[in-house]
């Protein structure tokens, strides 16, 4: 099959699941999803690879099956990073502008002196988002190339990771002969698939629940001013019912998606379902008033401990928009009513919007990130190549001091 459009790959590498979404640029600058492959995640544990073989198996199958759907073949990828180690931090940077109008190098040179913070080495900048910048003390400029003034600040909001998480993600990828054109912050992309610009504008708060992390992402005048990743998903209700019920991690996982509710209070009819025993003993029959007593103790929690992050930030007053909750932890029913209830405030379930092509098959928020990826990828097109933490100092240095030599002739 050909294409007329430039293609672009979301790599979503979850706790649970290995998710490929090929998405293509059409003439008009609009997406369309054209290839999915999906594959049961083994070798990650809370966003983190723990097993390089296993998770090359399970990448490969991934991208094969979108391959195979969308008829092309896939080199070049956006993946996805999450997990604990993730950590995001406001900064500041003032300069002083060249010719008393801002060009390229100055919003170049006033984000270096954002981001010159004291990193520990074994932690790598992801992401330098920009939140505004300031001009001769007028603030809330969002583009401010070509115009004029003799001092010019920036607000950033800067994402670090773990270097050894970042270089397992290029490795197992490279292993199965991808290039990583950049690796993207999960909820950052999750963001671009469920946001609207309005709710980014007014405030806002993205949780994306996953398997084995929960992601948030906070949004105030259009840019992100908070980003936090809490170590709790939705395997730990499915280890929750496997205890609770004696039943192997496999059945309970299968025992949630089937018959799970978040909530008893909006549990419409008492259904029983059959449950099977481990050891070779009898499957029994159980209410699924009595699985969503065990559910839903675990969900509050998850919700508790996003609202203390929530006001720890102090950002709580800014959330006009209210909170959007999207990931597959947010298929079981009663999900929205059970987090307006804890956070206090108004609640939807997000799904992958803006896009054309196989709409029906990825509208959900199982796809969230794996869209969000191709919709950042469409939108950073600059295709820089992910190198984690350059080993030559050497050339660094010598690329520095060019672009210093540059500057002054």
């Amino acid at each position: 099959m050909t294409y007329s459009g430039e293609l672009i790959v979301g790599l979503d590498i979850g706790t649970t699941k290995i998710c490929t979404i090929v998405g293509e640029r059409t003439p008009s600058g609009s997406i369309d999803i054209v290839g999915i492959g999906t594959h049961p995640s083994r070798g990650l544990r809370k966003g983190v690879v723990i097993n390089i073989e296993s998770t090359v198996d399970s990448i490969k199958h991934a991208i094969q099956e979108a391959e195979l759907m969308a008829g092309c073949e896939i080199s070049n990828v956006y993946a996805g990073i999450a997990g604990g180690h993730i950590k995001g931090f406001n900064s500041h940077g003032i300069v002083a502008v060249k010719d008393k109008e801002v060009s390229d190098t100055d919003i170049g040179r006033v984000i270096d002196a954002a981001r010159a913070v004291a990193i520990p080495l074994d932690r790598e900048v992801i992401h330098i988002l920009p939140q505004e910048y300031i001009i001769d003390e007028q603030d809330g400029i969002r583009e401010p190339l070509g115009m004029s003034g003799v001092r010019l600040e920036a607000k950033v909001h800067i994402v670090t990771g773990a270097v050894t998480s970042a270089q397992n993600i290029v490795k197992c990828a490279q292993r199965c002969g991808l290039n990583v054109a950049d690796i993207v912050l999960e909820q950052l992309a999750s963001s671009e698939a469920v946001l609207s610009p309005d709710e980014k504008e007014l405030g806002v708060a993205l949780i994306d629940i996953g398997g084995g992390t929960t992601d948030i992402a906070i949004w105030s005048e259009g840019s992100i001013v908070h980003t936090s990743v809490l170590a709790v998903g939705g395997d730990h209700v499915t280890n929750d019912i496997a205890v609770g019920l004696r039943t192997p991690m496999e059945e309970a996982e299968q025992i949630k998606r089937k018959f799970g509710c978040a909530s008893t209070s909006v549990l419409d009819e008492d259904e029983s379902f059959e449950v099977a025993s481990v050891g070779g003993r009898k499957p029994r029959v159980l209410s699924q008033q009595i699985l969503t007593e065990i559910i839903e103790p675990r969900v509050e929690e998850m919700f508790s401990l996003v609202h203390q992050e929530i006001i720890r930030t102090g950002y709580e007053d800014l959330l006009a928009s209210g909170v959007v909750i999207t990931g597959g932890g947010t298929l079981l029913d009663g999900m929205c009513e059970l987090a307006e209830d804890i956070l206090g405030l108004p609640v939807r379930r997000g799904e992958p919007g803006g896009i054309g092509g196989l709409v029906d098959v990825v509208k959900s928020p199982i796809y969230a990130t794996g869209v969000g990826l191709v919709q950042y990828g469409s939108a950073h097109e600059e295709n820089r190549f992910f190198k984690v933490r350059e080993e030559n100092v050497y050339g660094k240095v010598k690329s520095r001091m060019r672009s210093w030599l540059g500057e002054i002739f």
